[in-house]
Order: C-alpha cells, then sequence, then structure tokens
C-alpha cells in the first residue's frame, strides 16, 4: 500500500510551483532586501510584490500584512503587542477554552504579567455561547482573542458574528482571529468583519515552514515583541526570509485561485471518511457537522484503544494520522483541553486522534483508510486490558 498521509493539520506538502520558486530565490535572487545595491533592491521588490498578493486573498491593504516566521510568531505578536500597547485602556482580556496552545499559553504569559483573562466555555460541540461572550465584555477589555477554526475537531465559530457583537458594545475593543486552519480553505472578510488582528501560517497551506503573517487593520496599536534592525516598519526586526514570503505568497494565491474546487474535493473526501468510521463500532465523531466544521479536520475517537497505539498502528500501514495537535503533543502525554471543554467523555479523552486533508487527498485514501481500520480495530481491541 502506497503511504496516506492523512495529518495535514499539523503541515502540509509543499506545493511544487513554492519549492521552485524558493530555490530559484535562494540561488540566483539572494539578496538583502535592506542593501542599497540592486539584488537588495530585487528582494525589497518581490517582498512587496508577496505583501499585494497576501493582501488580495482578504481584501485588505498591503501595508496592513506583517511577516512572520510562523502562526506561534503571529500570535504571539498579536497578543502580547497589543496588550502591552493599550494596557492603559485596560487589563482585561478575553479567549475560549479551546484556543491552540500559542494564544492559550501567551494569555497565560500575559496573566501572568497582570492581565485578567477571562475563558469562555464551549458546546458539545466546541461552539462557544454569543451570550457569554457579550456577558464578559467589560469596560476595562481591551482584546478578544478567538480562533476560526480548531485545530482539533474542525469546528468553526461565527468570526463574522462575533465581531459584530464585540463592536456593537464596545468598539474600542480589538478582535483578535487565530485563522491558521481556515485560511485557504475559506473566504475571510476581516474589514468586513470587523477583525482586527488575524494569523496565518505557511505550511498549513501548501507554503513553506518558517513563513506566515500577522494582518493588523490600519490605526491598530501593537508594540514589537523583536528589536533589532527596524525591517517592517520597526513592527518585526530582522532580516526578512525572502524565499519564505515568496513561497507563501505563492501558496496562498493558488490555494484561494481554486478555493471552490479544492474546498469541494475535500468536504467529499471528509463525508466519505466520517460515514465509514460511523460503521466501525466503537467509533465516536467529535465536532461540529457538515459544514459547520472546516472541510479538513475529522476528530474520532475510538473507544477502549489508546490513541497512540491506534496512531501507530496505522503508520505501519502506510497511514499517518495525529493523537491531537503537533505543537501540544509532541513526546509526552498530553490531554486535550479541547477535548476536556467539549465534555467529552472521560473514557475517550486518551483515545481520540485526528485525521486532517488536504488538496491532495483523494476519495480512494479514504476507501483505503476504511478499509485498515475496519481489520485493525477488532484486532487491537483484543489486547484492550479488562
Amino acid at each position: 500500500m502506497r503511504d496516506i498521509y492523512l495529518d495535514n493539520s499539523a503541515t502540509t506538502r509543499i506545493l511544487p510551483e513554492v519549492r521552485d520558486a524558493m530555490i530559484r530565490m535562494m540561488e540566483l535572487d539572494y539578496g538583502n532586501p535592506s542593501s542599497m545595491h540592486r539584488k537588495g533592491m530585487d528582494a525589497e521588490q518581490m517582498i512587496r510584490q508577496a505583501r499585494e498578493e497576501i493582501a488580495a486573498t482578504l481584501k485588505v491593504d498591503e501595508k496592513e500584512i506583517t511577516f512572520t516566521s510562523g502562526g506561534t510568531e503571529s500570535n504571539n505578536l498579536a497578543l502580547i503587542g497589543t496588550a502591552m500597547a493599550n494596557r492603559r485602556a485596560g487589563m482585561h482580556l478575553i479567549t475560549t477554552a479551546i484556543e491552540h496552545a500559542s494564544v492559550s499559553h501567551t494569555m497565560d504569559y500575559l496573566e501572568s504579567q497582570g492581565f485578567e483573562i477571562t475563558r469562555l466555555g464551549t458546546d458539545e460541540k466546541g461552539r462557544i455561547s454569543l451570550e457569554e461572550l457579550e456577558k464578559a465584555i467589560r469596560p476595562d477589555t481591551i482584546l478578544v482573542s478567538i480562533m476560526m477554526v480548531n485545530n482539533e475537531i474542525g469546528t468553526i465559530e461565527p468570526v463574522e458574528e462575533i465581531g459584530a457583537r464585540i463592536k456593537a458594545i464596545n468598539p474600542g475593543v480589538l478582535f483578535h482571529v487565530d485563522a491558521i486552519q481556515a485560511y485557504g480553505k475559506m473566504i475571510i472578510r476581516p474589514r468586513r468583519w470587523k477583525i482586527d488582528l488575524l494569523c496565518v501560517s505557511g505550511h498549513k497551506i501548501h507554503g513553506p515552514k518558517g513563513s506566515g503573517f500577522l494582518y493588523i487593520r490600519d490605526k491598530v496599536k501593537v508594540h514589537p515583541i523583536i528589536f533589532g534592525g527596524e525591517q517592517q516598519k520597526g513592527l518585526r526586526s530582522g532580516t526578512e526570509n525572502v524565499p519564505g514570503i515568496v513561497g507563501l505568497a505563492i501558496a496562498a494565491r493558488m490555494m484561494y485561485e481554486e478555493l471552490e474546487s479544492h474546498v469541494e474535493k475535500m468536504y467529499r473526501c471528509r463525508e466519505i471518511l466520517i460515514q465509514g468510521l460511523e460503521k466501525l463500532p466503537g467509533v465516536t465523531i467529535n465536532g461540529a457537522e457538515g459544514t459547520g466544521a472546516a472541510p479538513q479536520v475529522i476528530s474520532a475517537s475510538f473507544e477502549g484503544i489508546r490513541s497512540e497505539v491506534l496512531l501507530h498502528s496505522l503508520e505501519a500501514e502506510g497511514i499517518y494520522i495525529s493523537a491531537g495537535s503537533a505543537c501540544s503533543s509532541n513526546k509526552q502525554q498530553h490531554i486535550s483541553a479541547t477535548l476536556q471543554a467539549i465534555h467529552l467523555d472521560r473514557k475517550l479523552l486518551d483515545c481520540t486522534v485526528r485525521f486532517s486533508l488536504s488538496i491532495f487527498s483523494t476519495e480512494e485514501e479514504m476507501e483505503e483508510t476504511l478499509q485498515v481500520l475496519e481489520e485493525l480495530l477488532p484486532k487491537l481491541r483484543r489486547y484492550v486490558r479488562k
């Protein structure tokens, strides 16, 4: 059997067009964009063009795009930079109990610095309560941070309505969205949805690792968290990763040029996989149904089989999945905060895995995966301790 890669929420295979452009950049167009000579000016022009291409996917101004090393840095800059820049207006922040570690751990840090954090719960599908959010907003609230697509269960939060409600209560409250699992899979309109800060990672959309960006609405105050050469208007110092930035822009453009067909294909594969999983004994699907979830993420619990056991058993068959968020579960036992927040049965907390698709996933791969699982599960359950 050929390898079947179903861990695309952890990282994706780079697009050939991205690879070729990056190789050309590293071999020929390798100038430092801060240099005054022609090679430097060429590199600077490539960054400018990349910024314009990315801004076009969001219908925002190119000056509102800041390049980073990826989603974690983007979220850290958005949260720490905004909190520090606006703390005279208040010390209260709002987030959810199901955020990615790059948000939740950053909120923990801000809490240690004297900020007060309200963490909203969710229902059993992973959706926040808009009414609970409205009640949580106070006169000293300066920022609300809510992810658009949960990286473990795929549930989509209604960020457009969230933005409208936040601004109706207090237009001064800033709205930050972690869109790392949403960008490239759905249309996002920050201005129309009243989003002030939005974070994206390149390697989730078939771009290079070490690339990402932060959208910052014009006039929003953000303090830098990296200091040095004053690149990118002093907000993010350090020599720009020109090959990564160019590769990121190509990936972004290609994902959005074929967005409708990509999404349709992933939803079709997702439905085949879910329907097959639901027919297997002792399997529970977590998160929202249908288009209430992102097209690429499927969370499933296999009663009586620990996630690590299932992961490695499938790996032996050439099928690659995840035991949860790669950033949270790497090399250590980790009980997911998201699964606890949706009140998943305790006996399933360490029996849950994530299948995640990409534009390269096929219906045949879904059928092959289901066939392997059908043969594998009875064997694994024979070894369950009584």
